[in-house]
């Protein structure tokens, strides 16, 4: 499958308050996979469940993150992960007339 945008989802349903992730020394860790392009953080109100929102360049870059870094982190905390790739590419024209920072809008 050749995607040029791959979005992926991540949970941990493990609860963990934002405060106590070490997100900073993790950033500079996930910064090494290929392919990454973005991530934002996500921290669940009232479960503090933690996850995040990421956009690869392709499907193979966001298996081997997958592999690499959130199944080994869901098996340190003893938690669930929940995953799910998305095309990028397919919702480009439905994405970019909706204000998305993923597909800014193309000049005239």
């Amino acid at each position: 499958m050749s995607v040029s945008k791959v979005f992926l989802y991540a949970e941990y349903q493990v609860s963990i308050p934002f405060s106590q992730i070490d997100w900073k020394s993790t950033n500079v860790e996930m910064k090494k996979f290929p392919g990454l392009k973005s991530k934002t953080w996500l921290s669940a109100l009232n479960t503090n469940t933690v996850g995040g929102f990421y956009e690869f360049d392709s499907v193979e870059n966001a298996q081997n993150y997958i592999d690499g870094i959130l199944i080994p982190f869901a098996k340190q905390v003893n938690g669930n992960l929940t995953v799910k790739l998305f095309d990028g590419d397919i919702t480009k024209e439905a994405s970019t007339g909706m204000s998305s920072p993923f597909y800014p809008a193309e000049s005239k």
